[in-house]
């Protein structure tokens, strides 16, 4: 069965709307090279009891098909010629965060940001090679060399701009989700306990700020469980540990898709923001790149994809770099 979609039905202009400063644009994803956390019940895995959800990641959706578009040779020229020779794109990532990249029960590493980078590797003739790694290794291998581009659930925003260019591709949110006893509004959460994934905006910049404006009233603060994995963080509200989830929207809604009814998803989308795809500032492969996510976009291969994973509604409606259209 095809996936759910993973947003309500509300148009991109409509999330950056509600962007009220720039510290919004941090993002949403596993993308702090640092952070610790602030629980004293933190753990960084489920043990084995706490596997609530499937051991699996999952492996593809149903009616899947792979996307490879032919080379286009006016694309292809633009790619810098060292990467070009080498006949791959050497891109780093950094699973489990699905349904944007996470392995299968074979090991391959899958999801619609991997399914989006093979065929933007295809159009300008080359093949995706992934670099499984730490997330904290992905942009310095960027930057030194080692991989060619970061597809990682990363999130574009003005500090890492200063370091790197971002092929946007991609739009997405926070979203919360709790047990369906449990009916928890993420504005009165003051007391209660709120697992995330380590490192990602969830912990940084959502529950910490909840959480301070909760002191800051004279009320408890959010107890906060850090986990190393989505998967983990999910779990931890299946089983009761915490009173809620919080996430990327497409990974709250995949955790509550598998789930079992375990999970609902609860309260608004909100700090909207895009992925993209680092490169080396001022690198030639980000125009290529941008090139290529902009023939799959006109050619409906790029909404195939993400429908196929039901992550339809954060389409965008033209390749990005550094959030400026391509000129």
């Amino acid at each position: 069965m095809m996936l759910p979609k993973l947003f309500s039905k509300r148009p991109v202009a409509g999330f950056v709307a509600v962007l009220a400063s720039a510290t919004l644009l941090t993002g949403c994803v596993t993308n702090s090279e640092g952070g610790s956390s602030t629980s004293s019940d933190s753990s960084s895995s489920a043990s084995a009891e706490d596997s609530a959800l499937a051991s699996e990641e999952g492996g593809l959706p149903d009616g899947w098909t792979e996307i490879k578009p032919a080379k286009v040779d006016e694309i292809a020229a633009l790619v810098p010629a060292d990467i070009a020779a080498k006949g791959e794109l050497t891109v780093g990532s950094n699973p489990p965060f699905a349904p944007a990249e996470f392995k299968d029960p074979q090991g391959n590493i899958i999801g619609f940001d991997i399914d989006l980078a093979r065929a933007v590797a295809s159009v300008m003739g080359l093949e995706l090679k992934i670099n499984d790694q730490d997330f904290s290794l992905i942009l310095p291998n960027v930057e030194g060399g080692t991989n060619d581009m970061g597809v990682s659930g990363f999130t574009d925003n003005e500090e890492r701009r200063k370091n790197f260019d971002f092929v946007n591709y991609f739009n997405a949110g926070i979203q919360w989700a709790d047990s369906p006893d449990t009916d928890v509004d993420p504005d009165n959460a003051c007391g209660l306990t709120v697992a995330v994934q380590r490192t990602t905006v969830s912990e940084t910049d959502d529950v910490a700020g909840r959480s301070q404006k909760c002191e800051e009233e004279g009320k408890e603060p959010i107890n906060v469980l850090s986990f190393d994995t989505s998967d983990a963080a999910a779990n931890a509200a299946i089983l009761g540990r915490a009173d809620a989830f919080s996430a990327d929207s497409p990974v709250s809604a995949w955790a509550v898709e598998r789930s079992g009814g375990r999970l609902e998803l609860t309260g608004d989308i909100f700090d909207a923001a895009h992925y993209g795809w680092p490169v080396k500032k001022g690198s030639e492969l980000a125009p290529a790149v941008a090139a290529a996510l902009q023939y799959i976009m006109d050619s409906g291969d790029y909404m195939k994809i993400l429908e196929q994973w039901g992550v339809e509604d954060g389409a965008i409606e033209a390749a990005l770099i550094n959030g400026e259209p391509v000129k």
